[in-house]
């Protein structure tokens, strides 16, 4: 590491102008030959891309002769990325929405996988290579590009950003992980289209809970992609809790076979089954050489995006090691128009001057075998036939245009979309209305790199994807990962499986979603690998930590010591855990319940019946006699005495609790007082019929009737809200009937309170049954006291019954007890005061008469009527 920063310095001291002439002109003091691609346009936008893994680093020195670079190792899918940016900014070009008279242009270079190489193209694209160019006056002019899409490592994305975000030049980043990025104070000008891997450990730490893997291995690369989530893995395993590393190793960058040969014999070793890879494809390959060579085997990996999906490893040399591997990989997406694109490159229209657009050649050389006369020296990748540059790629066979994968490439194209939204922002700002000094814009002839960047920090837009796209105050864009799965399928071909999906949401916070039946596992059994350390300790044991051992690590002891369990639960059979008790309440779901349901939802029908024959029949003499308004209000009383029976049913709540008695006691005041009433209406129309008693009726009317009915009920309705406000019934967890159940209960709160309800309804309830009861004698066809009376009296056997069987009962039966009494009170009262209505209504319509009613011989000696209301 402290080579590379090294030669960084010596790079960066060397590359900076000298003036002439009084700073008239500027020229570079050193001069990088890089392998690029480039385009003209109004705004240019930069590009490094890993166009070839390896190099030959070059001598550090200064002469006349330009210092080549020597890129080994093309790599197809590293060249797809750079045409998706040129697929990109040609798309944009041809949208007249977007960036509407305004051409750009790119300048793409090959990092060759190699740091110094990345942070001279970097260099190269913040400066310019012209050697020599005229200074304004002032030392200002527009940058050579205006952003910057890369760079694809992470350390790499560090050593870059730590001297461009200096000059504050927006970098979009779509594939550097690194955590250590989000630092806002050492990266004011980093943005990322991919997560950071805080949110990638975090994912990983999600698959090992999941299938209950508590011990595992972690190996990492040597760099600061590596360093930083090995740190950071460390931190939230520990934070999770339940998980432990059997072993921690750095993989080496370069050729070191015995460093790589001590790492997999560490992992033979180890009883961990499970292996967790944070690193890029080159260390894997060095690794599996050294796996297959030992033949380790049953091992179930674990990939991080940077080799999820790798083609390089889904070979049939690595898949009997490799395969069932779980790995974290970018989101994939969709770009219309881009194979399209991919068929249609020539290097004729991408035409090599000096090198400019070497990369195509590249490509060409690569693809067909084949060199250009003269072929660029440095970057040959062989022998073989001349180039015609008329070859069709249609002919050959090349992962360079496989597009039914896209993941960086989906990065690549959101990250030159959000430059070019950002620019679009930037030239509709309003002059006068700017976010800059003396509220002015931003223009092209004088942008600043940080004028852009405030536009990238608030950019949002959609993608045709679906996927909205925009930075938080850190420059990281929404993290989200495909779960992918390498299956090695019957007739030898691979393929990479998508088999869930890890997020974060505002609303939901981290998510994981797998379909396990897509998931295939690379053992014997087929199925999912174990990987612990200690296996859980059986009933009566306990765990005992073995000494110089991580927490997972433990042996299993006999336990002499037992432990209260909570109040909430209660021992197991085999006395080994705490599980919770049962509970116990009126359900609607068990027999009693169904039946007191159905029995009040019956009563309720039947009301509504009785009350549906009293309408349509309300004009007869028999609904008419004695004030029918009582009657119907009567039948709506019986109905809701009915209804607040299933208060009582189902698991106590604060409302219910409340609302069931209040509603109890005045839905059966209001019941009796009509009742009263009409035992009252019956007593004094008998005296009006004698002789000088006609002065008493007048007290009856229907005004006053209503107004006795309301009286009674609203006393009623005080002593419930008393009751409430002063002290209130609540629901209550009783354990006190049974060890090892819960029974939840309504707990009345004020004693007094209950008992002055029953009380006051018992009063009025006993009063009716005297007034009736002393009406008994009355004339027959006139007399309704005798129902009332049977009535009355059916109704007080039942409360009378009630109080000791609802002291006796505990739990839910005393509920029970209490709806029972209102559904037999509430059928007594409808079926003895409505039941000889409706049989005269229904079946002897002949005895609904003014006559049968009153009898006759008082009717024609009085002439006395029963008004209706």
């Amino acid at each position: 590491m402290f080579l590379y920063f090294y030669v960084i310095m010596i790079y960066f001291s060397s590359y900076f102008f000298l003036s002439e002439s009084l700073f008239s002109a500027c020229k570079l003091r050193r001069q990088f030959y890089l392998n690029g691609m480039h385009k003209p346009g109004d705004v240019i936008l930069g590009g490094l891309f890993e166009v070839h893994y390896t190099s030959v680093f070059p001598e550090l020195t200064f002469t006349s002769e330009p210092n080549m670079l020597s890129c080994q190792g093309f790599d197809p899918p590293g060249f797809r990325h750079a045409m998706t940016m040129a697929f990109a900014i040609d798309e944009i070009n041809k949208n007249s929405n977007l960036l509407p008279n305004v051409t750009l242009g790119y300048s793409l270079y090959d990092n060759c996988a190699t740091l110094v190489i990345g942070f001279s193209a970097a260099l190269s694209l913040v400066s310019g290579q012209e050697e020599k160019f005229l200074l304004h006056e002032n030392c200002l002019g527009t940058p050579p590009v205006v952003g910057i899409v890369g760079d694809s490592f992470s350390t790499f994305s560090i050593a870059t950003s730590d001297v461009i975000g200096l000059f504050k030049m927006p970098i979009v980043s779509y594939f550097a992980t690194c955590s250590c990025l989000s630092d806002r104070h050492k990266f004011p000008s980093f943005f990322r289209t991919i997560p950071s891997d805080a949110f990638q450990v975090h994912a990983m730490i999600l698959i090992l809970k999941h299938f209950g893997w508590t011990w595992a291995g972690l190996l990492v690369s040597d760099d600061d992609y590596g360093v930083h989530v090995a740190r950071s893995f460390r931190q939230a395993l520990a934070q999770s809790g339940g998980s432990c590393l059997a072993y921690s190793e750095i993989l080496p960058w370069g050729e070191n076979s015995a460093e790589l040969r001590r790492i997999v014999e560490v992992m033979k070793k180890s009883t961990a089954r499970v292996v967790i890879v944070f690193a890029h494809q080159i260390h894997m390959i060095q690794l599996m050489e050294e796996v297959i060579k030992q033949n380790v085997t049953g091992v179930q990996w674990m990939a991080s995006e940077a080799w999820t999906t790798a083609a390089v490893l889904q070979t049939t040399h690595h898949m009997p090691y490799l395969s069932g591997t779980l790995g974290i990989a970018i989101r994939r997406g969709e770009i219309p128009g881009l194979r399209d694109f991919l068929m249609k490159i020539r290097p004729d229209i991408y035409d090599s001057n000096n090198n400019g657009n070497s990369m195509v050649r590249q490509f060409w050389e690569y693809t067909f075998q084949c060199r250009f006369a003269p072929p660029p020296s440095g970057w040959l990748q062989g022998g073989g036939a001349l180039c015609t540059g008329q070859e069709e790629l249609a002919n050959v066979e090349t992962e360079f245009l496989d597009v039914s994968n896209l993941r960086p490439e989906y990065n690549i194209y959101k990250a030159v979309y959000a430059l070019a939204y950002a620019l679009d922002d930037m030239l509709h700002c309003a002059p006068g209305r700017g976010p800059f000094s003396g509220h002015s814009c931003a223009t092209l002839q004088k942008l600043e790199p940080w004028q852009l960047m405030h536009y990238l920090e608030k950019v949002h837009f959609t993608t045709p994807f679906g996927d909205e796209v925009s930075f938080d105050e850190n420059g990281d864009a929404l993290p989200i990962y495909d779960i992918m799965n390498w299956q090695w399928l019957p007739d030898g071909s691979t393929k990479v499986q998508n088999v869930g999906v890890v997020k974060k949401t505002a609303l939901k916070g981290e998510e994981l979603r797998l379909d396990e039946d897509k998931i295939f596992w690379n053992s014997n059994s087929k199925q999912v690998t174990s990987s612990v350390c200690s296996v859980s300790c059986p009933p009566g044991t306990r765990m005992a930590r073995k000494n110089g051992q991580p927490a997972c690590c433990f042996d299993c002891v006999h336990s002499l010591e037992c432990t209260s369990c909570p109040e909430d639960f209660w021992s197991s059979p085999q006395r080994d855990r705490c599980v919770p008790k049962k509970t116990e309440f009126l359900s609607y779901h068990e027999p009693l319940g169904i039946c007191l349901t159905t029995a009040s939802l019956l009563g309720t029908f039947i009301c509504a019946v009785v009350l549906g024959i009293f309408t349509h029949y309300r004009s007869t003499p028999i609904v008419r006699a004695n004030n029918s308004e009582l009657s119907f209000l009567l039948l709506v009383s019986l109905k809701l005495c009915f209804l607040c029976s299933l208060l009582f049913i189902g698991r106590p709540r604060l409302w219910t609790c409340q609302l069931r008695h209040a509603a109890f006691g005045i839905s059966f005041v209001l019941c009796v007082s009509c009742i009263l009433v009409k035992t009252m209406v019956v007593v004094a129309v008998f005296k009006a019929s004698k002789p000088g008693g006609g002065a008493n009726i007048k007290w009856f009317g229907a005004v006053q009737q209503r107004g006795t009915v309301l009286v009674l009920t609203s006393i009623q309705a005080a002593i419930c809200a008393a009751w409430l406000i002063s002290s209130s019934p609540v629901p209550y967890k009783n354990t006190q009937y049974y060890n090892d159940k819960i029974v939840f209960e309504c707990v009345v709160g004020s004693t007094i309170g209950f008992a002055v309800l029953l009380g006051y309804i018992g009063v009025l309830a006993i009063l009716s049954f005297l007034l009736a009861f002393l009406a008994r004698n009355l004339p027959d066809n006139f007399n309704e006291a005798k129902l009332i009376t049977f009535s009355m009296l059916i109704f007080c056997a039942v409360w009378v019954a009630f109080v000791p069987a609802y002291i006796n009962s505990p739990g839910k039966y005393a509920d029970a007890v209490e709806v029972f009494a209102i559904l037999a009170s509430s059928f007594g009262l409808l079926v003895a005061l409505f039941g000889p209505k409706c049989y005269i209504i229904l079946l002897k319509p002949e005895r609904n008469t003014k006559k049968e009613i009153m009898g006759r011989g008082l009717a024609k000696s009085q002439g006395i009527s029963f008004k209706q209301s």
